[in-house]
């Protein structure tokens, strides 16, 4: 579940990078580089798994799953965290810097 939760988070992330170009100017590309790397990385772990185990790889308890599920989520959480603190610290739309602006009207 964990590598099916990275992958459709790698694929939304990447369709959005390449339609919209101000998801580019966001720095998506941040986001879609995190989920495609989580991906592979679970990839890899999954096919040592299968070596390991054989076909008992595919016999996942429900709980199993459950846990899972949860660290899939909990790592599409962190990237989510993890790039909106890059775009307060990048600011690529200067928004933070539109308030330094303002004249003190006194």
């Amino acid at each position: 579940m964990t590598l099916l939760i990275t992958v459709i988070a790698a694929v939304v992330s990447t369709l959005v990078w390449y339609v919209s170009d101000k998801a580019r100017k966001m720095k998506i590309n941040l986001l879609m580089y995190m989920f495609w790397g989580a991906s592979l990385m679970w990839l890899v772990d999954a096919v040592v798994e299968y070596l390991d185990a054989g076909p008992a790889f595919f016999e996942a308890t429900a709980q199993a799953m459950l846990n899972d599920s949860f660290l899939g989520l909990s790592v599409v959480a962190l990237a989510l965290t993890v790039w909106v603190i890059a775009l307060l610290i990048k600011d690529p739309l200067r928004t933070a810097h539109a308030g330094n602006n303002k004249k003190d009207i006194r």
